[in-house]
This record gives structure tokens, sequence and C-alpha cells, in this order.
């Protein structure tokens, strides 16, 4: 009789659609995840989201006024880290998510800077809030300044070009004021962002005493670097400075090790960021330098915590660690910024609620997040003052050592056998 009981209950719990799990009758918060789901960086940002997401869910949601509302995820792939896929295609889906899904706020946003740039109209057009956390270029800051009633919508959350370009150039400084070094070569990625961040940090390396010998950008998709490799040794080059996101950059090292070309490599190549490039290079980038464009992405700092534990949540939670060096942390810190702000608001008004982000101070896995007047989280060389980028080096056993920032840097810069000091 007891079983006949039991299972009487279990039907009738089907068909009322009851469920064990704790469910909320509220009605979900929409946010919007546009980006390019294929790249690395926009995969890992959209992980990213889904742990922020979950842990703010099993504590009931958010508080919007009176109640506690759960978050809930819409994604859209916007194509534009492909090569060949045009802006206007981009911006399509941008606005089918805003009209068609409704999200009180976008995160992650689109991946080119020329994409973002040009959907700052949307978001003015739709009253949207977005914390961008991909695109780098600065000139959306300067819009934001321009005419911050029209913009004020559009917020980043990673670092952008300066701030990146900020990074290079201070550890370009410390390279020769340790090794002599003063001549550079300078790769980069034909985009915007790239050619900005190279640009950028070539001027800085002058202001260190440095001469630019020579300067090199190849399209989305380029797979051979050997000429430009060449040039280096030709010019005498002590330092290539690579700036690129495409997975086809990862052969510039292979061609740089077969060749022996004795400069260091020091820069951005995304697929030997994570812990995976050791595997990825088959334990042939003993030495290289990686700039990592937010700590917790890609690589955590020992020396601050709330990074690291970041980092092993997501390895928890998705059986695998960040191997993006940009976009996963800022785009976890972006979900706790936009639920703070909402409880701070206590509404979904967009205008209340960018007033509410624009106030944001907190300890984030990327260090402490605070916004300037351009809407864009302020970078420094110390964590617990500001959002922090960081340089680390591949060591000859397939560790990852961070060398800058002092605040904390875990050893000093090794040169490869055959890279020699200039001095």
């Amino acid at each position: 009789m007891k079983r006949i009981v039991v299972l009487a209950i279990v039907a009738l719990s089907v068909c009322l659609g009851w469920s064990t799990a704790p469910v909320s009758a509220e009605e979900p918060i929409v946010i919007g995840i546009p980006t390019s789901l294929t790249a690395i960086e926009g995969k890992e940002s959209v992980n990213a989201v889904k742990l922020a997401v979950d842990e703010i869910n099993a504590k009931g949601g958010v508080k919007v006024g009176a109640v506690k509302r759960p978050f809930k995820i819409e994604t859209i792939d916007l194509r534009d880290s492909s090569p060949g896929v045009r802006v206007d295609e981009a911006l399509l889906g941008l606005e089918k998510i805003i009209t068609e899904k409704k999200p009180a706020a976008i995160v992650v946003g689109p991946f080119r800077s020329e994409a973002l740039l040009a959907g700052m109209e949307l978001l003015a057009k739709y009253k949207v809030p977005m914390l961008g956390t991909i695109a780098m270029s600065p000139l959306s800051e300067q819009k934001v300044k321009e005419n911050p009633e029209k913009y004020k919508y559009c917020f980043r959350v990673s670092l952008n070009a300066k701030y990146a370009v900020g990074c290079v150039g201070n550890t370009l400084a410390f390279m020769n004021k340790e090794f002599g070094f003063n001549k550079l070569f300078v790769m980069t990625q034909d985009v915007l962002w790239a050619k900005a961040t190279g640009g950028g940090a070539a001027g800085q390396a002058k202001k260190s005493g440095y001469t630019v010998v020579g300067q090199e950008a190849y399209p989305t998709g380029s797979s051979d670097f050997a000429a430009g490799l060449s040039k280096v040794k030709a010019q005498g080059a002590h330092v290539i400075m690579p700036i690129f996101d495409m997975p086809q950059s990862g052969i510039l090292i292979n061609q740089w090790k077969s060749m022996k070309v004795p400069a260091m490599v020091f820069g951005y190549i995304s697929p030997m960021t994570g812990p995976g490039g050791w595997k990825t290079f088959k334990g042939g980038i003993g030495g290289l330098l990686e700039a990592n464009w937010e700590i917790g992405s890609g690589i955590p700092a020992s020396k601050y915590p709330p990074s690291a534990q970041f980092f092993d949540a997501y390895q928890k939670k998705f059986g695998m660690p960040v191997e993006s060096g940009h976009g996963p942390a800022p785009s976890y810190d972006a979900v706790y910024i936009l639920a703070e702000a909402i409880e701070r608001a206590g509404t979904l008004d967009p205008d209340k609620l960018v007033a509410e982000i624009k106030k944001t101070d907190r300890k984030g896995a990327v260090g402490r997040i605070k916004f300037d007047d351009g809407n864009q989280v302020i970078y420094g060389d110390d964590p617990n003052k500001a959002a922090c980028a960081c340089v680390f080096q591949w060591t000859d056993d397939g560790k990852r050592v961070i060398v800058y920032p002092e605040s904390i840097a875990e050893a000093k810069i090794r040169l490869p056998e055959w890279v020699k000091p200039a001095k």
C-alpha cells in the first residue's frame, strides 16, 4: 500500500509540474550575450558568465525591489571574429538579440572593436546597458566622453588597447634596464585593436630608449611569418613584439624557434596564453614572454586570491582551465557588477541602472573595479588598487610564472639560450 501511495504522489507531482530543484516564481532577468561564439575568448567568456549566473541563482537570484529574480542567459553568435564577416552582419545579430530577447543588459558584447563602435548606436537607440569584455579600442570611451548622455549605456570591464600599451611599454622598459635591449620589431594582426596596440607600444618603447627597426601587419588567417622573421635578423632586433588573436599566429613561434632568431619574443599571442599552450606547441615554448590582459583570464595571480578563486571555480565547473588571457575574468566580474547595480537601483530601468553601474567599486577577479569618465574600468599595477594585467614567462618545464608587475611577480625574466643580452 505504501508503494502505491508513493507512486501516486510521484505521478501527481509530475502532472502538476512539481520539482525537487529550487525554482523561482519570479520572472527571470535576461542577460544577453552577443559575441563571437567560435573564438576562444567568446566561448570562455560565455562560460564565465554561466559560472557567475549559476552562483548568483544558487543564492536565490538578484533582489529587485522587494523580490528576488533569477538571471537567464540568451546568446547569439555575431561571428565578428571570422575573416570576411562584415560589421553590418554583426550589427544585425546585435539588434536581433536586443529586439527579440529584450535583455535587461548585455555582457561580453562584440569581439571586434569595429563592431563595438558601430553597435554603440544600437545601445543608445534601445537604451540597453552593456558591460563589454573583449573589444579593446579606446575610441568607445572617447565617444562616451564626447556625448555622455547618448552613449552612457556602453561600459568596458576588460582592459583597452591604451592599457595594453602601458603594460607592454612598461615591461619593455624593464627589459631595457635588465638586458640592454633597445631594438624592437613589431608584428601585428591587420585589425584595429592589434594595430593600435602595436603602434602605441612602439611609441612607448621609443620613450624607453628603443628604436623600432621594423613593423609588419598580417591579414587575419595568415600562416607564414618566415619573411618577417628574416627581417628581424637582418635588422638586428633584440625584441620581437607580436600582437595577435588569430589561431594561426601560433605558427610564428614554431618558425621563431626553428630559425633560432636571436631576439626575445614578447607580446600577445592568444594560443600561447593558457596552460594548454604547452601541449599545443609540444613543449617548444619555454622562455617565451606573454602579456596576459587580465589576471584570472589565462593565468591566476597567486598573490591576489580573488583571481585564483575565479580560475579554480571555472576549472571545477567546466573540467578545464581558462585558456584565454582576455575576456573570461572580466566577463565573470561583469555579472556581479550588474547584479550589484540592480540591487542598488531597485529597478531594471536602464537609466537608473547605468547610474549605479557607474558607481561600482568592488574587488573582482581582475582586481579592484572602478570606472573612469569614459566608462572604462581603470587598470594599474596593483590589483588591490585597480584592475590588473600581467606578463608571464613559460619555463622550460612547462610552468608559467608571472614576471610583471612587481606587485604580483613570482620570478625574474630569463632569456632562452639563443638570445643574449645586448649589454
